[in-house]
């Protein structure tokens, strides 16, 4: 599965746990509220002040790597 901007937080989390370190690393803290669980990627990355496209070209890589 390759992250977009659309996908889950929650679904990020679950099927990739490697990328839990990209989304700390940037701030993201919250990734077991139970409301960033059905938020996108996109949304998340806006809340934080952040452009979603370097995130998910960060996340991608990481799951890559793991690979």
């Amino acid at each position: 599965m390759e992250v977009n901007e659309k996908t889950l937080v929650g679904e990020i989390v679950m099927k990739h746990p490697e990328a839990i370190e990209v989304l700390m690393s940037i701030g993201m803290h919250c990734l077991g509220c139970p409301a960033s669980q059905a938020e996108s990627l996109e949304d998340a990355c806006m809340v934080h002040g952040f452009d979603p496209q370097p995130v998910v070209e960060a996340i991608n890589a990481r799951i890559a790597a793991a690979n």
